[in-house]
């Protein structure tokens, strides 16, 4: 059982691990390059910014992938905790150091929560913020059980649930669902520098969706790339590709030429067809398909005020109204039906039942709410979503 922490590094993911752990009782110790980062923490009610006086049950180092090899045979050598894991975004280098560097490395275990905010540093902190959400953990071959057990103790305490997986493989599936991603928001959101004057009052939400994720800290996103840089340089080379289509099918619609222009609308279709087949692999974002997501059903009796009331009350839930699919099933009520994280799904249909709806997933089907983790096990669909 985990009853004392260090938590190394108080930025984002670092604060609100600490301030989830010590609302469940752990005594937690705060450290930080920045000293005065690690007292906004400790202020924050995240712990106490002091060394610990005897050795803790587990540390937790919240610092960028270049520096967790460093930091980890640092904190090894000093005896500061009994287990060891991180935080950090990519886990095959950071690992790959712990084999050759760390004192002790069967006391390691790499692992990413798979949640952030557009904000940084400790002031944007939640302790919620890994409720439902996958943590990745990435066993080393020489990782031992009880390194396993208190990393499983960590993710418990914050909420959220465990996927187990190899550390290569975790950085592949991060670079196409988190890297690049914030790579494209960057590049989209560097031309509106050069933007018309008045461009702004003619942004809407799609402009917004797009570069939403662009403003996080230059820095460590630097430090993700060069640490994860052959896994994003082979998913920037196909988007690359498809890009150079794109631009030749724009050529010859924009040409005089009517047989280019059939042929530039045709390789146009083909990629944005690509795109919404794309989309149904983004969990929740298809309405009533339960293939990327938990399905939920909801029965809304035909009267004025109820539709409205359930599509605020499933907002609370992170649903978007435009993501809900309405049918009338000719008895006098309507059926809407959403797709959440499967995670999540028991917990959204219990609350909707208690506020008096009739709710479930289709044909009874129950979400896996839990399930038995062991070392190796893969990446599920739903546990690379950002």
């Amino acid at each position: 059982m985990i009853r004392t922490m260090a938590v190394i590094g108080t930025g984002l993911i670092g604060t609100s691990v600490a301030l989830a752990a010590s609302r469940q009782g752990v005594l937690v110790y705060l450290s930080d390059r920045n000293r005065s980062t690690a007292r906004t923490a400790a202020a924050l009610g995240a712990g106490l910014a002091r060394t610990p006086p005897e050795q803790v049950d587990l540390a937790v180092l919240a610092v960028p992938p270049s520096q967790v090899g460093t930091v980890l045979a640092e904190a090894q050598e000093r005896e500061l905790a009994l287990v060891y894991t991180d935080v950090a975004s990519v886990k095959a280098g950071p690992e790959r150091i712990a084999l050759s560097r760390a004192p002790d490395p069967s006391r390691y275990i790499g692992g990413h929560p798979l949640a952030g905010r557009e904000r940084s540093g400790p002031l944007a902190a939640r302790a919620d913020l890994f409720r439902d959400r996958p943590w990745a953990l990435t066993p080393s071959p020489v990782t031992s059980d009880a390194a396993f057990n208190r990393a499983l103790e960590l993710v418990a305490l914050c909420g959220a649930v465990p996927v187990v997986t190899r550390s290569r493989a975790h950085d592949d599936a991060v670079a196409l669902t988190s890297h690049v991603p914030h790579l494209l928001a960057s590049l989209m959101a560097a031309r509106l520098r050069d933007a018309p004057a008045g461009m702004s009052r003619l942004a809407g939400h799609g402009l917004r969706d797009v570069t939403r994720i662009a403003g996080g800290d230059s820095r460590l996103w630097a430090d993700i790339l060069q640490s994860n840089a052959a896994a994003v340089a082979g998913v920037v080379r196909r988007v690359h590709a498809d890009m150079s289509r794109l631009v030749d099918a724009l050529d010859r619609l924009a040409g005089p030429d009517g047989g280019d222009r059939d042929e530039g609308m045709r390789i146009v279709l083909e990629l944005l067809d690509r795109g919404v087949a794309g989309l149904a692999e983004v969990p929740g974002r298809r309405p009533g398909d339960p293939g990327g997501g938990s399905a939920v059903r909801v029965t809304v009796p035909d009267r004025p005020g109820e539709l409205p009331r359930l599509l605020g009350a499933i907002a609370d839930f992170g649903v978007d109204s435009e993501d809900a699919a309405v049918d009338a099933d000719g008895t006098g009520a309507l059926t809407v039906g959403f797709t959440v994280r499967p995670v999540a799904a028991a917990r959204i249909v219990a609350s909707l039942r208690a506020g008096g709806w009739e709710a479930g997933r289709p044909n009874g089907a129950g979400p896996r709410f839990t399930e038995k983790v062991r070392k190796g096990d893969g990446i599920p669909p739903e546990a690379v979503s950002k």
